[in-house]
């Protein structure tokens, strides 16, 4: 019999068991699955199985983790009340093990399905027909309603789930669907109760400038008038794309240097991971180890919230939490359609769930392939004039989600050297709202004719469950500090003090460039033998800034993960998202990394997690318009005395056989 690795997806016939299994134990009553996706198996059983397959031990009768499903649903009683459960499935017995019905103070994350219901209220509500009526859009327009979370709830609110829409118009004269409707905002959020899928009402938020009050709107039918067009796909540009750029490609001929088994085991050099999928983080990376060495559990991006700084209500509810209301990874691109990959690529499926609990495939929601990023090492002998060098190749591991307006391209890489990249790069189009003709704004920038772009902040969170040599570590703090010139220790002036603390409790550190403040992740138990170091792996946290909400906000009290830079906490089963398991309309933050740390968990010599935030406060410029060239952000993991020596020293210097020099005419064209 064939068994599925306890770290791989479910597939699609246990998707549709654990569906069965779910309706089974709520008869005549009507279900709406929201997802359904594996649960990992409490961490002891895994890494029991893992140290079996690793030493090459497992066979049919070896003890296997159980196969567990999360279902999260709502059932729907005879008042039409949706209420949310969750329930965990165990797929060999097709029994369900657990059974919750989740608190009224907590609401499940949006569906696809939510999105077209809003839209399809909208267009049916006399309210917000008769809001549109008192606006005169040009001939050939049509409103455009983008979905988006409520955000935390007001203290006047009701704790229902609510849903709203930020509005535009689009011009559809030209006939091309992909007509930039971003450039033209109206200034109207519907918004609808979600359990009667009613729009109870329309909001009219401010349209004024600096020296305007925060609910000044400027009446006038013709509300569009003062935008233009600003499109960005090619056939749509008034000049075209440029026309003197020649082909760049990527040229494998013997194929790739990774190889794929089991549908997500990775091997590529030394390093060895598996590669998994599911709803809420989008790809997870799994058990990596470099030559046989573990060095990670487990490493996803766990949440990331996006803060809107305009106080004009109802834009101070303007937040986000991508992962959490939304799921990152129902919002995965098919990487097929696009240039998002080069060279020889492996493109891995996923599998989500639709309304009435059927699995549906995502296909080439991840894509792996190899990348060329620079020199890897070099030096040149002067005295004989010989170069060594190599080229720093890299192990890619990527997926992007499309967020309304924005996208997120995220990327684990893998380099010879034994370093981990995770990279966050966002672009796609700012997030817009309507601004009276010729005004400024102190709550944003105007990128376009009547088109204001709301400061705002993008912060990410980083899980990183490390395994150094084991699975027992400790986290180091390492600094380095100016010693003042002094006769004894210091004459010159030029000595500075390396420091190394010690975290003893679940705390947070922030980062502090001044004093290169390095967080190193180490076994306790196992010493380099050259150094006589502890073996490890660090990173410099980015010091990027932190969350700019006052702390007794909504915007602060629901996002405490983003105020700081790195957590350290004790792993717990289940513990995964930075900012709590129920974001959508919080008003705190419940079980995230706040709650781990008041625990105040001894983290020396156990199973810590480290978690880091990092992200960028975007004040937009007018060269974010329409689209945005992508922001990079990079958190490093290195190794850090975990080797003897270099360990990419044996990675062969070749020659790029197909680069040649720029023929003589092309060079002197370039110099005119």
């Amino acid at each position: 019999m064939s068994y599925p690795h306890p770290l791989s997806i479910l597939s699609i016939e246990e998707t549709n068991l654990a569906r069965d299994v779910v309706k089974a134990a709520h008869p005549n009553v009507v279900i709406d699955f929201r997802e359904i996706f594996l649960q990992e198996p409490p961490k002891s059983q895994l890494q029991e199985f893992l140290a079996l397959e690793h030493a090459g031990r497992l066979s049919p009768t070896t003890p296997r983790p159980p196969r567990l499903a999360l279902c999260q649903y709502d059932v729907i009683g005879t008042d039409r009340i949706p209420q949310f459960h969750e329930s965990v499935i165990d797929i060999v017995s097709q029994s369900r093990v657990k059974h919750t019905v989740v608190g009224k103070e907590h609401h499940a994350s949006l569906t696809l399905s939510e999105f077209d219901v809003l839209v399809d209220q909208c267009m049916k509500s006399p309210l917000f027909q008769k809001t549109l009526s008192e606006f005169d859009l040009p001939e050939g327009f049509e409103v455009i309603i983008e979905p988006w979370p409520y955000g935390g709830l007001d203290h006047t609110d009701e704790n229902r789930r609510f849903f709203q829409g930020l509005c535009f118009a689009q011009d559809k004269r030209s006939g091309n669907e992909d007509s930039n409707f971003y450039s033209f905002p109206l200034p109207i959020i519907p918004v609808m109760d979600a359990h009667t899928q009613e729009i109870i009402r329309v909001d009219r938020p401010a349209t004024g400038g600096k020296g305007d009050g925060l609910l000044e709107q400027t009446f006038k039918r013709d509300i569009i008038g003062h935008c233009k067009p600003s499109e960005y796909v090619p056939e749509l540009m008034p000049e075209g794309t440029r026309k003197d750029l020649k082909p760049l490609n990527v040229v494998q001929p013997e194929g790739p240097s990774f190889r794929v088994t089991n549908e997500s085991l990775v091997e590529w050099q030394k390093w060895r991971f598996r590669v998994a999928f599911n709803p809420r983080e989008g790809a997870t990376i799994h058990d990596v180890s470099y030559d046989g060495r573990s060095v990670m559990h487990r490493l996803a991006i766990s949440e990331m919230t996006v803060p809107y700084a305009d106080p004009r209500p109802p834009f101070h509810r303007k937040q986000a939490f991508d992962f959490g209301d939304g799921g990152g990874g129902n919002m995965a691109n098919n990487l097929s359609l696009g240039c998002d990959c080069l060279g020889v690529i492996k493109y891995f499926d996923a599998i989500i769930t639709q309304a009435d609990g059927t699995a549906q495939t995502l296909p080439n929601v991840i894509c792996l392939h190899e990348q060329d990023n620079g020199i890897g090492w070099k030096h040149s002998n002067w005295r004989t004039g010989r170069a060594v060098v190599t080229r720093n190749r890299e192990l890619v591991v990527q997926f992007i989600i499309t967020l309304a307006n924005y996208e997120y391209i995220f990327a684990y890489k893998f380099d010879q050297s034994g370093g981990i990249t995770v990279e966050a790069r966002a672009t796609g189009i700012l997030n817009v709202v309507n601004i009276d003709a010729g005004k400024t704004s102190e709550y944003g920038n105007v990128v376009s004719g009547g088109v204001l772009a709301q400061n705002h902040q993008h912060i990410f969170n980083v899980r990183i469950d490390p395994a150094i040599d084991g699975p027992n570590n400790s986290v180091v703090v390492e600094e380095s500090h100016p010693v003042p010139m002094n006769a004894v220790t210091n004459p010159n002036g030029n000595y500075y003090e390396v420091t190394k603390q010690t975290v003893e409790r679940a705390s947070w550190i922030d980062a502090a460039p001044q004093l290169n403040r390095t967080i190193k992740m180490i076994n306790p138990h196992i010493r380099n033998p050259i150094s006589g170091n502890h073996v490890g792996y660090k990173f410099i946290p980015l010091a990027t800034q932190t969350l700019l909400a006052d702390p007794a906000s909504v915007q602060a009290r629901r996002a405490q993960f983003a105020q700081h830079h790195v957590w350290v906490t004790k792993y717990r089963d289940g513990e995964l998202y930075a900012g709590g398991r129920y974001t959508l309309q919080s008003q705190t933050e419940v079980e995230g990394v706040s709650d781990a740390v008041l625990r105040g968990d001894s983290v020396v010599d156990t199973d810590v997690v480290v978690w880091n935030s990092f992200g960028i406060t975007h004040n937009p410029r007018v060269e974010d318009w329409p689209v945005m060239p992508v922001e990079i952000f990079q958190l490093m993991i290195r190794p850090a005395d975990f080797f003897v020596a270099n360990p990419s020293l044996d990675v062969p210097s070749n020659k790029n056989v197909s680069s040649r020099l720029a023929d003589s005419e092309c060079c002197r064209k370039s110099h005119i």
